[in-house]
């Protein structure tokens, strides 16, 4: 049996209405529960146009002893919605969501966590202040070992940074840095991802990757020791980013390790927008969300493709699975 917590993100943009598109889809497999954290008159402001096909009780709080066979709505407070921008109300709903779905998986009420998109600007009106949903886990978990992946069928890959501007990221990259995102990617594949072992190509930060120092030193400097540091791990690179993605070498390479955001997320996007699926590597907790944002522009309208909330349960339900075959066999 496994629990999925959903949470509904920005209320003022797609989330609840992606999250009750995902429930149809999938609320008549076998073997699981469903758990949603949104505010009960958001909820019914979303089913008049997104009409769910599903069974449900909405309450205040978790029951042990609910029935696996409706959804549990767990009402999260009466709000006020503003379609198509955030507001504080919507960044503090899509916080207390995220805690309150942390809380659940911690406490082993719930397998994992399916998060619906937030914004950063919601967040910061609100007063909490994280870049993103990734490193409000990571403090929740007091962890420094995590890692944003993205994960689909055609392509899997981590970043070294996350959340970080161009300028900045040459003066936090570090040999330390990359080598510790190494490993981390490493045991993911691993221990999530079903990979007996696992072979990583690892991206330069710089133009024809620094082209033997001409554009920059990173390379030489931080990437290639960082490599040759790492012990029983299969690296390669410093690979040149354009030419790596322009021959699709990625498909030789079980992940891709690149050093700054939009350096992978480019391509990756590209490659599977509305089907890739954004997971937040090194937690006790396994949480996974769609790989796009809030839909300001499309909220209130009914249009929102759930396509990659879907695909976000079904990479979930293979990490609860090969997370549950690690702890038998260890």
């Amino acid at each position: 049996m496994n629990t999925y917590v959903f949470t509904c993100g920005d209320i003022n943009g797609i989330g609840p209405e992606i999250c009750i598109k995902t429930i149809n889809k999938i609320f008549k497999r076998k073997n699981q529960k469903i758990i949603f954290l949104c505010p009960a008159n958001v909820f019914e402001s979303t089913s008049s146009f997104t009409v769910p096909d599903f069974q449900y009780d909405i309450l205040d709080r978790v029951i042990s002893n609910h029935d696996e066979n409706r959804v549990l709505i767990v009402d999260m407070g009466s709000c006020k919605q503003s379609l198509g921008k955030p507001t504080k109300v919507s960044g503090e709903i899509a916080y207390q969501a995220l805690i309150e779905a942390y809380r659940l998986n911690m406490e082993g009420i719930g397998d994992a966590m399916i998060t619906a998109p937030v914004s950063k600007t919601g967040f910061n009106l609100a007063g909490r202040h994280y870049p993103g949903q990734t490193e409000l886990l990571a403090k929740l978990s007091k962890t420094n070992d995590y890692m944003m992946m993205f994960l689909s069928g055609t392509m899997i890959c981590g970043l070294t940074t996350i959340h970080e501007s161009i300028k900045r990221v040459p003066k936090i990259l570090t040999k330390e840095l990359i080598i510790n995102a190494i490993k981390i990617l490493n045991k993911t594949l691993i221990n999530d991802l079903g990979k007996e072992s696992g072979t990583i190509a690892l991206l330069g930060l710089n133009p024809h990757a620094g082209e033997n120092g001409a554009i920059g030193d990173e390379e030489i400097r931080l990437i290639e020791p960082a490599m040759k540091s790492v012990k029983g791990i299969s690296c390669r690179g410093p690979f040149v980013p354009d030419a790596f993605f322009g021959n699709k070498r990625y498909r030789e390479f079980d992940a891709v390790l690149g050093m700054y955001h939009d350096q992978v997320l480019i391509p990756f996007k590209m490659l599977n927008f509305n089907s890739g699926v954004n997971f937040t590597a090194g937690l006790p907790v396994i949480r996974t969300s769609p790989d796009h944002g809030t839909g300001y522009d499309i909220a209130g309208k009914g249009i929102a493709n759930p396509a990659s909330m879907i695909e976000a349960v079904g990479w979930a339900g293979k990490i609860i699975t090969n997370r549950r075959k690690k702890q038998v066999a260890g």
